[in-house]
């Protein structure tokens, strides 16, 4: 079942799950800025190489967020051809040279800088993605509710984000559940089906998915006011961890791999150019 879950937390035992709440948090956030600052291919292999380096050790399969995978893939298709067709000489603006590959039709020329600038940038979303992946996938919701609230977000923000992560997988299986039912009934939901038809077909699985999903919001909504949730400025939370030498060394390294991008950016440039010397 947790292949077919997206976005759901897959407990594990691994250093990475060792860690708390708040320096997941913390390292994915430096770890972010430090990918989002630069288009250094150097930096961004680097970083790339540290993604994979920390999915490893989470022990988490690949089969298990194929989804996920997959989804970004067909986004990342879709991103770089809409940026090919509305500006084909982004790459020759930017590192001030053209190098033809080939005429493909009107106004696009396939260029070695935009290739090279579309590489970048397929780069970054393969550096960020694994670590966002690994984040929501290896902190327990209530754990990251906790550290939201150690970093100064409201608490009832926080409990919100937890119960949203909570309430994915549930989402998920009154999906399939009301999924098989309708097939029992009759109406065609599987692969010998047209697409349209199956498009069709899957809108009668959402009116019962909106309305037990209200209906589990409300049962939430009247549970958590019976308790008198919201009442104090503060709480106390019982997934909230002590810090230790390894979450020290953790949050250390992310700034350390922030303070490296930053520098290769304001010396060399948000840019490695290879085409200068062409």
């Amino acid at each position: 079942m947790a292949a077919k879950t997206v976005l759901n937390y897959l407990p594990r035992k691994s250093v990475i799950y060792r860690l708390t709440g708040t320096t997941k948090l913390a390292f994915f956030l430096l770890f972010t800025f430090a990918s989002m600052i630069t288009y250094n291919t150097w930096v961004l292999l680097g970083l790339f190489a540290v993604s994979i380096v920390a999915f490893r050790l989470s022990k988490i399969k690949l089969k298990e967020v194929r989804f996920m995978m997959v989804f970004m893939l067909i986004f990342l298709l879709l991103n770089n051809l809409f940026i090919f067709l509305f500006d084909p000489n982004q790459g020759t603006t930017l590192y001030g040279t053209r190098h033809v590959l080939c005429h493909l039709f009107w106004r696009y020329d396939l260029t070695a800088e935009q290739l090279f600038y579309m590489l970048n940038i397929s780069l970054k979303y393969f550096v960020a993605l694994p670590v966002a992946i690994l984040f929501i996938s290896a902190t327990n919701p209530s754990e990251f509710a906790a550290s939201l609230n150690s970093i100064g977000v409201s608490y009832k923000v926080g409990y919100s984000v937890a119960i949203a992560l909570r309430y994915i997988p549930d989402i998920q299986r009154d999906y399939h559940s009301i999924s098989q039912a309708q097939q029992a009934r009759g109406v065609e939901l599987g692969k010998n089906e047209r697409f349209f038809a199956r498009l069709k077909n899957s809108v009668s699985i959402l009116l019962p998915l909106i309305l037990t999903s209200l209906n589990r919001i409300d049962t939430i909504s009247n549970a958590m006011e019976l308790r008198g949730f919201g009442k104090n400025p503060k709480r106390t939370w019982y997934m909230k961890r002590p810090f230790a030498k390894a979450d020290f060394a953790v949050i250390g390294f992310g700034v350390m791999l922030l303070v490296i991008s930053l520098s290769v950016t304001i010396k060399w440039g948000r840019f490695y150019n290879p085409f200068i010397a062409a």
